[in-house]
């Protein structure tokens, strides 16, 4: 055999080994990405789905207090807040309105109960109920206050209380808050969705360059 022929054989094995070599690295590097790609997108979820309300969180808790406070007060007359949701015979003495029934309920659904539920999972639907229920108690609250100012003067009624005027403050106070938190979540989420489009982009990119490279 002539040297000619034993340089190129080895060279020529060489050559045919190294197809071969690269696809049995790609599935190895594809295995080994694809568990980091999972982690990744499961942690990105996590973020997405949570919510860092920060100092605002003592607010709203604070303003929670409050409104339990306020369904204690006085809401019309010696009927408090308690006496409007479940129509006692106080309640009845004032002629309350279905509206004063309606925004104690939902100020105690959705302003302590889904608030608190809120601050403590930190979860963003949980927040966006929130805020729904509680921009629906504003309105609720407002024509509350209206009902108790018109009532029929022979009906001997009283106007609105300080509990239902407390109240409906709070639940403004509690509305702005997490129209805030909500906000600034969604504007997060953009920014994070929009970076993730410009990574999977430029990794698009880079592959598709070494594969023009490999070629």
């Amino acid at each position: 055999m002539s040297s000619h022929e034993a340089d190129s054989t080895p060279r020529d094995r060489a050559d045919l080994d190294a197809p071969a070599k690269a696809d049995l690295d790609a599935p190895a590097k594809a295995d080994l990405d694809a568990p980091a790609k999972a982690d990744l997108g499961a942690a990105e979820k996590k973020v997405t789905g949570e919510i860092d309300p920060g100092a605002r969180a003592v607010v709203v808790a604070v303003a929670v207090l409050v409104l339990l406070g306020s369904i204690a007060l006085p809401h019309s007359g010696a009927a408090n807040g308690w006496d409007v949701l479940t129509f006692a015979p106080d309640a009845q003495d004032e002629s309350i309105a279905l509206p004063s029934r309606l925004f104690v309920g939902f100020a105690l659904a959705f302003g302590v109960v889904a608030s608190m539920l809120a601050l403590v999972t930190r979860r963003w639907a949980l927040a966006w109920v929130a805020l729904a229920g509680t921009a629906v108690s504003v309105a609720l609250g407002m024509l509350a206050i209206w009902s108790r100012q018109t009532t029929a003067p022979d009906l001997g009624a009283s106007g609105p209380g300080i509990g239902l005027v407390l109240g409906w403050l709070t639940v403004i106070v509690l509305t702005f808050h997490w129209v805030k938190v909500v906000w600034s979540k969604t504007a997060a989420q953009l920014e994070a969705e929009e970076a993730r489009r410009r990574a999977a982009a430029e990794q698009e990119q880079r592959d598709a360059e070494e594969r023009r490279r490999d070629g």
